[in-house]
């Protein structure tokens, strides 16, 4: 069994649900799911351990929130290169923030990241809820 670590920064809530439904797609398939707040991550070393990454940011005036950009410049010294990797997040207008954060994974930490980001207005409307789950499935399915 993999260990998934996903972490979120949020300002309603709405990111961190949608984290709480991504969780739920790794477990679907037998794997640990593990949901932090970058509230709770001090170190790179607290992403030891971990077989894969996933993180999130509500999109806030064209940009993620501060506190996942500081994550973003912890997590370069984790060693990450080749774990399963994806990027999600909220948004009201434009919803760039799941672009930036899955980019900076791919290119500058050179992670295995699934085929794009998951970018949602809510996880109540639009089928939000089996998105938000299916892409976890996504990330499982890197682990196999």
């Amino acid at each position: 069994m993999a260990k998934v670590l996903i972490v979120f920064t949020t300002r309603s809530g709405e990111t961190e649900k949608m984290a709480n439904i991504i969780a739920e797609g790794i477990r679907f398939s037998g794997n640990e799911a593990v949901v932090k707040s970058v509230k709770d991550i001090g170190s790179d070393n607290d992403f030891a351990g971990y077989d894969a990454l996933v993180l999130g940011s509500p999109t806030y005036h064209g940009d993620m929130i501060q506190p996942m950009k500081t994550l973003l410049f912890l997590a370069e010294k984790a060693d990450l290169e080749g774990k399963p990797g994806g990027a999600f997040g909220s948004f009201g207008w434009s919803g760039e923030a799941p672009d930036r954060i899955f980019d900076t994974m791919k290119h500058i930490y050179k992670m295995d990241m699934v085929s794009g980001p998951l970018r949602l207005k809510s996880t109540y409307i639009g089928g939000g809820i089996t998105m938000a789950q299916d892409y976890g499935k996504e990330i499982a399915k890197k682990l196999a």
